[in-house]
């Protein structure tokens, strides 16, 4: 199964927008929330391809057994996954609070700090896997 990224970033109106910017064939997604978004993506991709077999034209390689990836604006990321505490999370990899507030309503943010706390957003995740629970 061929992976292929989809990119998932969120409006100035505050809605979400999902894209395949490798595909030359033209899917998009968009809704309240990133579900909504991701689920509009999905039949997007789906009516596609059975575009493709109603016409009876064979279907682009390129749609042909793939697995969309996505990936986030921070924004979206937070928007997907609101259980993160946004203060806490900025505490936990040691960058200022308010700035994390800052880049989760939309604001600039450069290449070096998307880095910094998506590495320490994976950190928290390996810790994660490594936990065992007892009763």
């Amino acid at each position: 199964m061929k992976k292929v990224i989809a990119i998932i970033e969120k409006g100035e109106d505050g809605s979400y927008g999902i894209h395949a910017p490798k595909l030359k064939n033209c899917i998009i997604g968009d809704g309240d929330t990133v579900a909504e978004a991701k689920e509009d993506f999905l039949i997007g991709y789906q009516e596609m391809i059975e575009s493709y077999v109603n016409w009876g034209k064979p279907i682009p390689e390129e749609l042909q057994n793939i697995e969309f990836v996505y990936q986030y604006d921070i924004s979206a990321f937070y928007d997907a996954h609101p259980y993160l505490n946004v203060s806490k999370l900025a505490e936990h990899i040691h960058l200022n609070k308010s700035l994390m507030r800052q880049y989760k309503r939309g604001q600039y943010i450069s290449e070096r700090q998307v880095l910094r706390i998506q590495e320490g957003i994976r950190s928290i995740g390996r810790e994660l896997a490594g936990i065992t629970l007892i009763k």
